[in-house]
């Protein structure tokens, strides 16, 4: 019997034409695939919109309320495909995350899902219809409703995937598939037929909008096979799988941008052990996620630290590492919101020495001055700033010639 999970996202969505044409594509598959469950977005730019007005309300409003805002986006796109497939004939019924039990913690706005309970999906599914699942959100044991984050409906995909043991999990989208680079920066940007989930999870944390790194995570840890594929046509896209199901590994997969992080630097802190715990451990409790992180040498028993977190997180970042510069007798907290983080995401990169170092010369050469630098085995990256970053996706993109 085979079972495939279906996601599309808000732009597949965004009026009710297209999601006619979803519809089509659903009973469509319906035809070849035993089982469907469809995973939808909130329609078009409903979140941001949501996001819009609680700001003209609030500059920080409570967290639980803004995931129950936030989650009437998608119950609105399931009962409407709902409608839709019932109209051409489908026996279809929309759940929401709480219908479903996708158990989460308590993180309000980034929650991380504990448990899919998934029983009555599987029940719906013996009737013979299409199950439609609201993505991006979940509920706490005490019934309390989160929400995953941005792109958590990539996430709610890949879980409800994994725990119905489904064959694939398809991901449509607006795009073809995963690129070299984003094709509105680099024209020339290539399609790629298939990656590592290693590799695509570091894309996904470095910038690349085609899937939440969390889903990739799930993918990998539950080897779920990913397609990434359009939502206007039947074309092959691009397979997330396992490094060992790939054939040839690329020295460079692609270069990928993210103009959404900040740069915060605490001043003067003094030097003794148990700062930085203080101050990341702050940051963690206030449900922050850092990500490149740089401490200066000391001097006159003093230092910086530096790191970069999500602008959308930057109010809550000014407050806690404010209090933390102050109880620690630091001189302060400068916030940069002018950066981009540029990075080069490869496989191939750990056989082949070399790589940093022409990355680091081809911006160089550009003029293009690197300000924090973090690496992993498959991954470097560079934050500089922001006017530069648009140049420095193409001039990396050319220089290691991911267009051939």
């Amino acid at each position: 019997m085979s079972l495939v999970v279906q996601k599309f996202g808000g732009t597949s969505v965004g009026d009710v034409d297209k999601i006619k044409n979803v519809a089509r594509r659903v009973v469509e598959s319906k035809k070849r695939i035993d089982h469907v469950v469809v995973v939808v977005s909130a329609l078009g730019d409903t979140t941001d919109n949501l996001v819009g007005l609680a700001a003209q309300i609030s500059k920080t409003p409570p967290e639980r309320e803004m995931d129950m805002l936030l989650s009437t986006g998608e119950q609105v796109s399931m009962a409407l495909l709902a409608m839709a497939l019932d109209e051409l004939g489908q026996d279809a019924i929309s759940m929401t995350g709480q219908q479903v039990e996708i158990l989460t913690d308590t993180g309000h706005t980034k929650a991380k899902i504990r448990h899919i309970g998934a029983d009555r999906v599987v029940q719906e599914l013996r009737k013979g219809r299409v199950v439609i699942v609201a993505g991006f959100q979940g509920v706490t044991s005490e019934g309390e409703i989160t929400t995953l984050g941005r792109g958590g409906s990539d996430t709610t995909a890949v879980a409800l995937a994994a725990a119905l043991h489904a064959d694939c999990c398809e991901i449509y989208t607006d795009v073809d598939g995963v690129f070299t680079a984003d094709p509105r920066v680099v024209p020339q940007a290539r399609k790629l037929d298939e990656v590592s989930y290693m590799e695509m999870l570091e894309m996904a944390a470095t910038g690349a909008r085609v899937l939440q790194s969390r889903s990739v995570e799930y993918g990998r840890n539950y080897s779920v096979p990913l397609h990434v594929r359009s939502s206007f046509h039947e074309g092959e896209g691009t397979w997330v799988k396992s490094e060992d199901d790939i054939m040839e590994k690329a020295i460079i997969s692609a270069v990928t941008h993210d103009f959404s992080e900040s740069k915060v630097t605490v001043v003067g802190v003094p030097d003794r052990p148990g700062i930085a715990a203080r101050l990341f451990g702050a940051l963690a409790e206030a449900n922050v996620n850092v990500d490149m992180i740089i401490q200066n040498v000391s001097e006159r028993a003093r230092t910086d630290i530096s790191f970069t977190v999500a602008t959308d997180d930057l109010e809550k970042v000014r407050k806690v590492a404010g209090d933390i510069s102050e109880a620690v007798g630091a001189e302060g907290v400068n916030l940069d919101d002018d950066v981009a983080k540029i990075s080069l995401i490869g496989a191939g990169m750990r056989s082949h020495p070399g790589i940093a170092a022409g990355m680091f010369q081809t911006l160089a050469d550009k003029d293009i001055n690197i300000e924090m630098i973090s690496t992993s085995p498959i991954k470097i990256s560079c934050v500089v700033r922001r006017s530069d970053g648009a140049r420095a996706v193409q001039t990396l993109h050319d220089y290691f010639n991911l267009s051939e």
